[in-house]
């Protein structure tokens, strides 16, 4: 085969792996930690500790258990007066340890609830029951911050909302059902992709330095096309990040999102990074050897003779 079409060959196979690496690491990490239910968990839980998150969480806890009180328990006078206490129950609520097993729990349970209507094919919305979280709100509105009369201390009406507050299996909406068939679709393509795409870009970088004419100049290529790929990774999280945080309407609840869509994407960054460091690295190598081997070749090659340079006759 021709140098020329070689070198040719071996360029087209490069910059196709290098352009499959960012999507690549996009579909493992996709198939592989978010899809996973207990890596799903295990990244989700130190949020459980975020003052953001917790806050979040005991405004839409505390909404949905007031909301459910004005409902039913309007007609009484003492209803306004024991929403500080419902608010202050919940904050109190979300930094005991108690929270942090519920928050696991609600994650469990959210991941399987999309991963099982993902998988079964039904077209239906997705939700989860705030029932447990509310009973356990209530049981410490009933026992900290509302005390029964007979310790002789708090408001009698106030002690017996809190002990009426209802727990009812209140189903709140994760995902409707009309985005459940998109991100059905999107799962068949990461189970393939997730696998395939890293595999792919392994096998092409290999066969483009193959093929090379000069293989150290097509494992520079790669290593910077590795490098360049690790960074369109970077810069795609970063721009997703502002975007997701762009489209959620309450400018309160941002840092929340803020601090999830960190958590779940730290793997994805620590892959970006390192791609960019292990081809930096690489290409730095190989220029290093290659300058290695240049002064090599030129301290071994002998100086010239002078004494057998041909000489001219003087007439």
């Amino acid at each position: 085969m021709p140098t020329r079409v070689r070198n040719a060959l071996s360029a087209a196979l490069i910059a196709l792996s290098c352009l499959l690496v960012p999507f690549g690491a996009l579909a493992a990490w996709a198939m592989y930690g978010l899809a996973d239910t207990g890596r799903y968990v295990a990244t989700m839980a130190p949020l459980a500790a975020d003052p953001a998150v917790q806050g979040a969480v005991a405004d839409t806890v505390g909404a949905g258990i007031t909301d459910e009180m004005d409902r039913r328990l309007q007609a009484s006078p003492a209803a306004d007066g024991v929403r500080p206490f419902v608010a202050d129950a919940v904050r109190s609520f979300t930094r005991t340890a108690a929270f942090r097993t519920a928050w696991d729990a609600g994650n469990r349970a959210v991941h399987d609830a999309v991963l099982s209507a993902v998988q079964d094919g039904r077209e239906r919305a997705v939700t989860v029951d705030l029932a447990p979280i509310t009973a356990q709100v209530k049981r410490r509105l009933t026992d900290d911050h509302v005390p029964p009369p007979a310790s002789g201390r708090g408001d009698p009406h106030l002690a017996s909302l809190a002990r009426h507050i209802p727990v009812e299996h209140t189903e709140v909406p994760v995902l409707p059902a009309d985005d459940l068939d998109r991100l059905r679709k999107g799962y068949d393509v990461l189970e393939v992709a997730g696998f395939w795409l890293p595999v792919s870009a392994a096998v092409l970088a290999t066969a483009g330095i193959g093929v090379a004419a000069c293989r150290r100049r097509a494992v520079t290529a790669t290593a910077l096309g590795t490098a360049l790929g690790g960074a369109f990774l970077a810069l795609a999280v970063a721009i997703g990040r502002r975007l997701t945080l762009a489209d959620i309407p309450d400018p309160t609840h941002r840092p929340a999102a803020g601090a999830i869509y960190d958590a779940l994407t730290q793997t994805l960054c620590t892959v970006s990074w390192l791609l960019i460091a292990v081809g930096l690295t690489a290409a730095l190598t190989c220029r290093l050897t290659a300058y290695v081997t240049q002064r090599r070749r030129a301290g071994a090659t002998p100086p010239a003779d002078p004494a057998h340079e041909p000489t001219r006759a003087r007439v």
